[in-house]
């Protein structure tokens, strides 16, 4: 498997000849977005920031669009979405967190959610998480603090966060490698990854460049 960062709260996930897109800016965002084919579209929040999935619609490849709760199976995939809440531009209102099996890997992505409470039926539904998104920025998603205490209650082997640097707080990034105590960590331009590589893994913070 293959993560890369596009920026807010956009990625890109590649496992043999599929490709998952996670929240896409649309055309209509004020941030920059990348246009590449996805076989599978996934959204949180009914918003420009995150809903474009007309931005990973490329040549003859249009994505299966999954955007909110339900249980969905597409190309073998297993997806659960849970709703949850944001105050995402100012206001409350849906965000779906999402659970994604493949490659014997379960993925956590919990959007552009604002609640550090997670539901019972969101921590029952994704069960134990090998890969975790979580936003960090503040301004409506959790903050620093607030992400580093979901992620210790998830407990994930690997976290990568995002909604940072062109959005949300200043220095969220750096503020939350200090709650989590990984200072040190460095960016990496994608994230390689295959099961067996999480053996002995708990917590590790993977923070990826934007690729825009």
């Amino acid at each position: 498997m293959i993560i890369t960062y596009q920026g807010v709260e956009f990625f890109k996930v590649q496992f043999g000849d599929i490709t998952i897109a996670f929240n896409p800016i649309s055309k209509e965002s004020k941030f920059k977005s990348s246009k590449f084919g996805s076989d599978i579209a996934i959204i949180s929040v009914d918003d420009d920031d995150f809903n474009g999935a007309d931005v990973v619609a490329f040549a003859e490849k249009a994505p299966f669009v999954i955007s909110g709760p339900g249980e969905y199976e597409i190309k073998g995939i297993t997806i659960k979405g849970f709703s949850s809440k944001t105050k995402y531009g100012g206001k409350e209102r849906i965000n779906t967190v999402y659970s994604i099996n493949l490659e014997n890997m379960n993925l956590c992505f919990l959007g552009a959610i604002g609640e550090v409470e997670l539901p019972k039926e969101i921590v029952e539904g994704i069960g134990n998480v090998d890969i975790l998104f979580v936003p960090i920025g503040g301004d409506g998603v959790l903050d620093a603090a607030k992400a580093d205490k979901i992620s210790v209650e998830i407990e994930p082997k690997i976290i990568i966060p995002m909604h940072y640097g062109e959005i949300g707080e200043k220095d969220a990034l750096k503020k939350f490698l200090k709650e989590s105590g990984e200072e040190g960590v460095k960016a990496i331009d994608k994230l390689t990854i295959k099961k067996k590589e999480l053996e002995g893994k708990e917590g590790e913070v993977v923070v990826l460049s934007t690729n825009v």
